[in-house]
């Protein structure tokens, strides 16, 4: 018998139960998952006294009815969910995981995913991994495996992602950094017949000029110069340590190769290893003069207040929010803070605990709010925490 039969004589024997059954149980076979969620959200306005099909925006609905309705849509919304990553259709299976604001199941079948699995369904199972952030480790490393360097890079600068961001920049980085120091050990042994011992790609470089002899480079310069620019994003302490390995071959390429950058980083290569090294806590007061001096000779037509942002965020980075006050105060006074990249002079002063200078610049910039928090914190020592 016809399906439709079945499902009307179930339907006009008063067996409305088996009716919305057979339906469900015609679409699984057809595996038209959309459907069952259908039918299972038909089933519950049957059951609810709601109209069978919806006509206007549920509006009117009572407190209750609504809140059953809600739930059955979780629980049809899970189901075909789940049927799809059963067949593993994560990008078929991910909108209805987030109407249910559930991660969990769909991030746990990305890792679980190999390239046998993604196959043809590749750019989506990285849309939903990376861009809509359901596993952005795990989608980074697809599109390094699969689109390379380049394309790893946009996406990493184009769509940043919070949440993973240090992982992805890690793997990044280590991506460049171990195929630059391949290709330079490469070179090294037929040379000096000798694998240069260890990975510390500043060390070999270092008193190896003939490595650079003929503008001679070993991976893409603009993936190396990209990468490095990066640094000031980044907190993790062994990734700043890659970055600066390949500052110290950037900076050994030929002429051609030195792209210029935007103040203070103008000598990219050079500009950023002081930034880095100085970030790693290394000739720390020598990193530090380097940049007091961008502030004070760059053109300000030019560079416009980011030199004193960057020596700001570098003198918070290394903990040292009361000298970022400092140049806050004598570069940053007029600037827009809703513009700055960089904690403000009232945010560094209560950074640095120092609530008389608080309480000085809240008074001259009028700002009675920041003055009594100021004025609070001194009496009693500054609040919990703080």
């Amino acid at each position: 018998m016809d399906v439709f039969d079945q499902v009307r004589d179930a339907l006009e024997s008063g067996d409305v139960e088996a009716g919305f059954d057979l339906a469900v149980e015609r679409f699984l076979g057809e595996r038209s998952y959309p459907l069952i969620f259908e039918a299972r959200l038909m089933k519950a306005r049957y059951q609810l006294g709601m109209p069978l099909i919806q006509t206007s925006p549920w509006r009117d609905l009572s407190p209750d009815v609504q809140a059953a309705y809600e739930k059955a849509t979780v629980t049809a919304a899970r189901e075909v969910g789940t049927l799809f990553l059963a067949d593993g259709e994560i990008g078929r299976a991910w909108p209805y995981f987030r109407a249910i604001g559930d991660k969990a199941e769909v991030r746990a079948a990305i890792e679980a995913c190999n390239d046998a699995a993604a196959g043809e369904a590749l750019d989506g199972l990285i849309e939903v991994a990376y861009h809509e952030q359901v596993n952005p480790k795990k989608g980074f490393e697809l599109i390094l495996e699969h689109y390379g360097t380049c394309r790893a890079i946009t996406n990493f600068s184009q769509y940043p992602v919070e949440e993973g961001r240090a992982d992805c920049a890690q793997l990044l980085a280590e991506n460049v950094h171990s195929e630059l120091l391949s290709n330079i050990k490469y070179a090294v042994t037929q040379k000096e017949g000798t694998d240069p011992a260890g990975d510390d790609l500043a060390a070999i470089v270092c008193g190896r000029d003939w490595l650079f002899e003929g503008n001679a480079y070993y991976l893409d310069t603009s993936h190396v110069s990209s990468l490095v620019q990066m640094a000031p994003s980044i907190d993790r302490r062994a990734t700043l340590e890659l970055l600066y390995g390949l500052t110290e071959y950037g900076k050994r390429l030929g002429e051609m190769y030195q792209f210029p950058g935007n103040p203070p980083f103008e000598n990219v290569f050079k500009d950023y290893g002081i930034y880095i090294r100085t970030a790693l806590g290394r000739d720390v007061e020598s990193g530090l003069a380097h940049f007091r001096e961008k502030v004070e000779t760059c053109d300000p037509h030019v560079a416009g207040t980011t030199p004193a942002q960057v020596l700001v965020n570098l003198l918070v980075r290394i903990g040292r929010p009361g000298e970022a006050a400092d140049v806050a105060l004598e570069h940053l006074s007029e600037a827009d803070p809703q513009f700055l990249t960089c904690p403000n002079a009232l945010q560094l002063c209560q950074m640095a605990g120092d609530y008389g200078r608080l309480a000085e610049v809240s008074r001259k910039r009028r700002d009675l709010l920041s003055f009594a928090a100021a004025t609070m914190q001194a009496g009693v020592g500054g609040p919990a925490g703080a």
